[in-house]
């Protein structure tokens, strides 16, 4: 799906009230100009989530939590960007621009879903009447599955025979629809130009997205053959890297419970949900993902992984901690759950009772002790050359997690097993403490004026940007070109509010210390602010000619300059004095 323009966003946030949006979800008090509430996303007692409404802008005092509305409903309702982007432009009476840049197989998306809707009823019907039905309910049966269970997941049958499903939903030979079943993966055209129905003499499980709609299905073949499970493949709609089984409902338990549990199987999901473990997922015939994990943490602050204990259970968890690291920020944790071999969380529930796979459960290896556990099979810690590879093998894998006290942990835990010290260690350390110690500074000029512009994007409009570009030395400051982007943004957008500016730089690297700036406490009055912004943007230009005149000076003691150098230090200096010269007039 093509990306959103930009100024639908701007509009999108100028249009929708974050206020309601919050309130609606989250009771919210006033609290002088501000509006507060015990924050949604971390237990507390006092009220510490706060939300400017001039600002369109929420942030927790608690747990950093903030965003704009998009961000907030992103996170409470567990949707994906453009879910939550949907939901409030149809408040807002927006249409959501679909141009045509966009696949063409959009279009379809809708055709898609009605049609797959109406092959799930027959597969159910057909698990209720077919003939042959009876292999399929006694497999469940044998696997424990209730007639009651079977219903809530919307269990079918898909008979033997190549065009069961095909003859059904086109009996006519209804070219359109025959195209929407193979669009949704439910036929496939052979190499003779026939087609085939793709599910055939399978238990089939219906699979929906977070949005409770169905997007697809996956099989399990009764009897023998190849391949075991089949899933639909990818479409305009179904997405095998993004969706987890089970997940629309087991988000509310997720969120309750405050863990998730990964399973393997969509047999595992149904059977421990039956056995009581609502908050079950599982990956869809393909390795965890990103986009998995991140949906998941959203939800709860701790994944528990549970894969069989064999070779091809352990390579599949390693996968799966190292698409997770890099998720792994303050506050949460993830798991590693072995079975014994030759069982499933299944197996193990009929096998041995549920009690045993809580114990189990609560002693799951913690991601830290896997991952050096892993690393230390694979070397020997008595020659130096063994504990040399524990630090290589290991260090790529810390370097992808976030800053923070279990990186932290993590790397003084890898010294302890190498005896090997990071060369960056203390550089990144001094760097942290640095930054660190700078927050709890007054803000510099250029934080200052990038902070006044970002709660008060209409400053753009009051005047431009110095004219400093013979200087250098703020041209080639990260925050000088921070601030002239936000400038030229917000020129360029005049409806743009803060919430829309800090949203033009979701993802980036500067993210979070904006949305920082967005809520520093600057004490003006709003009467003085555009003249304050004017003064801060002056003194900003004045350390920039003077630093620039100090270099060139230095140069100039040391060798001669050039004529294009002396040209260029002699304007620096006229405008350094008129600058001087303004300053006393004012």
């Amino acid at each position: 799906m093509s990306q959103l323009p930009k100024d639908f966003i701007d509009e999108l946030l100028v249009r929708v009230d974050i206020v309601e949006v919050i309130d609606q979800r989250v009771p919210l008090k006033k609290a002088g100009s501000l509006l507060k509430a015990r924050c949604p996303f971390h237990d507390e007692r006092t009220a510490s989530f706060t939300v400017y409404p001039t600002k369109q802008f929420y942030y927790c005092f608690g747990c950093s939590a903030s965003g704009d509305a998009i961000t907030f409903l992103r996170e409470f309702a567990h949707l994906s960007f453009r879910e939550a982007i949907d939901e409030l432009a149809a408040g807002a009476g927006l249409d959501v621009p679909r141009d045509d840049s966009s696949p063409k197989t959009d279009r379809d998306i809708p055709g898609l879903l009605e049609i797959v809707l109406e092959a799930n009823q027959w597969f159910k019907d057909q698990l209720r009447n077919h003939s042959d039905a009876a292999k399929a309910v006694d497999y469940l049966k044998n696997r424990g599955v209730t007639g009651e269970t079977a219903a809530y997941f919307e269990i079918g049958y898909a008979p033997d025979g190549r065009s069961n499903l095909e003859n059904k939903i086109t009996p006519t030979g209804n070219g359109k629809r025959r195209d929407l079943l193979l669009k949704a993966g439910l036929i496939a055209k052979g190499e003779r130009g026939n087609y085939y129905d793709r599910f055939r003499s399978r238990i089939i499980f219906p699979i929906h997205d977070n949005r409770r709609r169905l997007i697809g299905f996956g099989g399990r073949i009764l009897g023998e053959g190849a391949p075991k499970y089949l899933n639909s493949p990818e479409t305009a709609i179904f997405h095998k890297g993004a969706e987890l089984y089970n997940l629309h409902r087991a988000n509310s338990s997720i969120a309750k419970e405050g863990w998730s549990l990964v399973v393997e199987g969509y047999t595992d999901v149904i059977s421990l949900v039956q056995n009581g473990f609502e908050n079950t997922v599982a990956t869809l015939g393909t390795a965890t993902t990103s986009i998995h994990i991140q949906r998941l943490f959203r939800l709860s602050p701790h994944i528990i992984f549970c894969y069989d204990g064999d070779r091809a259970g352990r390579d599949a968890a390693w996968k799966a901690l190292a698409v997770t690291l890099p998720e792994m920020e303050e506050g949460r944790q993830a798991s590693f759950l072995f079975l014994p071999e030759g069982e499933d969380p299944d197996s193990l529930v009929r096998s041995h009772g549920v009690e045993e796979l809580r114990k189990k459960i609560e002693a799951a290896t913690p991601l830290t002790d896997f991952l050096f556990g892993h690393l230390l099979q694979q070397t020997d810690r008595s020659r130096m050359d063994g504990r040399a590879r524990i630090a290589d093998l290991a260090r790529p894998l810390i370097s992808k997690m976030p800053d923070g006290s279990l990186r932290e942990l993590m790397e003084t835990r890898l010294l302890e097993l190498s005896g090997v010290r990071s060369r960056t260690e203390s550089s990144i350390r001094e760097k942290t403490d640095k930054k660190n110690h700078n927050l709890d500074q007054r803000l510099s000029p250029l934080a200052t004026a990038v902070s006044l512009l970002i709660q008060n994007p209409y400053l753009a409009k009051e005047t431009d940007l110095p004219n400093i570009a013979i200087t250098e030395t703020v041209e080639s400051n990260t925050g000088w070109r921070l601030l002239a982007e936000l400038h030229t943004i917000a020129k360029d957008n005049p409806n743009i509010n803060t919430a829309g500016l800090l949203a033009r730089f979701q993802g980036q690297e500067h993210h979070r210390r904006l949305q920082q700036l967005a809520i520093q406490e600057l004490f003006i009055q709003n009467s003085d602010i555009v003249l304050f912004y004017l003064e801060t943007m002056d003194t900003i230009e004045q350390q920039a000619l003077s630093a620039a005149i100090t270099r060139l000076l230095r140069e100039a003691r040391e060798s001669d300059l050039s004529g294009s150098a002396k040209l260029r230090l002699e304007r620096l200096l006229k405008r350094r004095q008129v600058l001087r010269s303004t300053r006393q007039n004012h």
